[in-house]
């Protein structure tokens, strides 16, 4: 546990700045997870954000995981930065609705069951035909096309299929869930990365497109030589727990005070440095561990030598001493950790809002940072609907036609 005092909390930002996107119009639709997290993306960097949801629950994420006045407090960090526009996406006029503020947008983003969209009359043959340059960003389990593409397909799914649920396991162990949405996440960063070179290419040819983003293919796209070594030696890697197959040594070493050590002392030099620390200097000597392959097949003598010098020290002291020898090597961190850590409070990561109901809650900043047109946290997570008069009324829609839309439970 990280025991310095905790740090003012930095203020959410309330600079003048627009952002980097800002002007640029985007329609979410969807909900949850992956589609809303590229659409907050969007938004903390000044895009204007329309979150169409079900008038009478909302998006469900407004009701998963630890409730504030009946609401999640993941809430505030999926929707900052957007408005409200409650609509039942299955009736005929709000699909209309829909299309009319497709015709007026930049980008929309989706992330339903693939044909979901086009059932409803919103796919792309119909919202290109009302927008040419709409870029319309669509996130699934699966993908659009293939023989998969209509199971229903949740974060972990695509986590399995792209293959890192079988590596994140002790050897032998039943293979874990790493603890967050990753795939949703992933895949949602991946969206960003597309309507970003969509955005680009449209400058040139005035056109919009599709993107078509699969969950497990995010997943996939980060597993880094798993598929080459397979197919070049036949290679099939397994779990290891929390080293670092074919790099050494990379591992986490446990203390004398209960907790772990992380230390990576796979560059060449980094290794000579790290056994002259724990006294081994036969072993930072060996011509034969001099390279990564060499160690690798000695690490077992490696690890078991780190872990015999870290089993002496607590991991404050541990880390001390790997510090002053530019040896890379870190702790586990928890939440309480990151929550009162001074560098993440230099660097403007604990960011403090204050919630529409007058009370205090500490939220994320904002990822990546830019010099000249930073991100910034505008306004928080709307009520459901609570920006519906406002969008209909700038549509052209008259209080009366709004009202008659609320009393038919189109609206809310």
């Amino acid at each position: 546990m990280n025991t310095a005092t905790p740090h003012a909390l930095k203020p959410a930002e309330t600079s003048s700045n627009p952002g980097p996107l800002a002007g640029l119009k985007v329609l979410e639709l969807g909900q949850l997870i992956a589609g809303p997290f590229a659409a907050k993306t969007l938004g903390d960097f000044g895009a204007e954000v329309i979150k169409i949801e079900p008038p009478s629950t909302g998006d469900p994420l407004r009701k998963w995981r630890l409730l504030k006045d009946g609401t999640s407090v993941w809430w505030q960090v999926q929707s900052r930065n957007k408005q409200s526009l409650a609509l039942d996406l299955k009736r005929p006029e709000a699909q209309a609705l829909v299309r009319q503020l497709a015709a007026e947008s930049d980008v929309l983003i989706e992330n339903f069951r693939p044909g979901a969209m086009e059932g409803w009359g919103l796919g792309p043959d119909e919202l290109l035909s009302v927008n040419p340059r709409l870029i319309m960003l669509r996130i699934s389990g699966y993908g659009q096309t293939g023989p998969y593409r209509d199971r229903p397909g949740f974060g972990v799914v695509g986590e399995a299929m792209g293959g890192i649920r079988h590596l994140t396991a002790e050897p032998g162990r039943v293979p874990v869930r790493v603890g967050i949405s990753l795939g949703d996440t992933l895949a949602a960063l991946h969206g960003v990365i597309g309507i970003l070179l969509a955005l680009h290419e449209r400058q040139r040819s005035g056109q919009g497109q599709v993107i078509d983003v699969a969950l497990y293919e995010a997943m996939f796209n980060c597993m880094e030589s798993l598929l080459p070594e397979y197919s070049a030696f036949g290679a099939v890697r397994g779990p290891a727990g929390s080293a670092l197959p074919g790099i050494a040594p990379s591992n986490a070493y446990l203390c004398s005070d209960g907790g772990y050590a992380l230390i990576a002392g796979n560059g060449d030099s980094i290794y000579k440095r790290l056994m002259t620390v724990i006294g081994r200097d036969d072993l930072g000597a060996d011509p034969a561990l001099a390279d990564n392959a060499g160690r690798v097949a000695r690490v077992t003598e490696i690890d078991t030598a780190i872990g015999l010098w870290a089993a002496q020290l607590s991991v404050d002291a541990v880390l001390t001493a790997l510090d002053a020898a530019s040896v890379p090597a870190g702790r586990i961190y928890t939440v309480a950790d990151i929550a009162t850590d001074p560098h993440y409070a230099a660097r403007e990561m604990l960011q403090h809002i204050t919630m529409d109901d007058g009370s205090a809650l500490i939220v994320p900043g904002i990822v990546p940072k830019l010099s000249r047109t930073p991100g910034s946290h505008r306004r928080n997570a709307p009520r459901i609907g609570q920006d519906s008069d406002t969008v209909l009324s700038g549509m052209g829609l008259s209080a009366a036609q709004i009202q008659t839309l609320k009393l038919q439970g189109i609206v809310a």
